[in-house]
């Protein structure tokens, strides 16, 4: 069977605490797309909450699936590899969103391939897909060292809260990453590139 969907998964930690967290900035962004689609999510083998939907933009009408994995950050590999060999999706086809400490906050990056940049998310999905060829959706949250945190603590700052002022302007954030992940779907990733990285 050839592959239908797009499959996109948006990083996070499952449970009430982690709610609003720098480390849920997958989450956030795929409960914002799941809102504009008219997602609803079910449990998938327990590993995930997966939802499908129908995005209609620019003339065209491509299927996808959302994912946000319930196996906590470190083994979100899991997830995403056990829906992409369910539903035939290849790598080609996988958008992964995820908070990033080496953006300032507000900055998003595309990419694929590459290093996981020290993000436990995307090592584990790395090392289940076997590759590192899928598109990644970076959400800058700024680091520990640059945002005033005297200890340094990359633990508690990404499972830490926004601060007022970005807790403000992170609406309009959350739907950037929202439209970065439409834009690779129909525009492919090099534009999609050239539109979201240069800001």
């Amino acid at each position: 069977m050839a592959a239908e969907f797009w499959l996109i998964a948006g990083l996070g930690n499952k449970g009430v605490r982690y709610e609003g967290t720098r480390h849920n900035m997958g989450f956030m962004v795929a409960n914002e797309l799941a809102e504009r689609w008219s997602v609803h999510f079910s449990q998938f083998k327990g590993l995930s909450e997966l939802g499908q939907g129908t995005m209609n933009l620019q003339g065209k009408s491509l299927k996808f699936l959302l994912s946000k994995p319930l196996t906590f950050m470190n083994n979100s590999g899991q997830a995403v590899d056990s829906i992409a060999k369910y539903y035939h999706i290849k790598p080609d086809h996988i958008i992964v969103i995820h908070d990033d400490m080496d953006l300032h906050f507000g900055r998003i990056k595309l990419k694929s391939g590459g290093s996981a940049g020290g993000h436990n998310g995307i090592k584990s999905i790395d090392a289940c897909l076997h590759t590192p060829n899928y598109a990644r959706v970076r959400m800058g949250t700024g680091h520990s060292s640059r945002e005033g945190d005297a200890h340094n603590n990359t633990v508690n700052f990404v499972l830490g809260h926004f601060d007022a002022q970005q807790r403000k302007q992170l609406p309009e954030f959350v739907a950037d990453g929202a439209d970065a992940a439409e834009a690779i779907m129909f525009d492919g990733l090099v534009k999609a590139q050239d539109k979201f990285n240069k800001r």
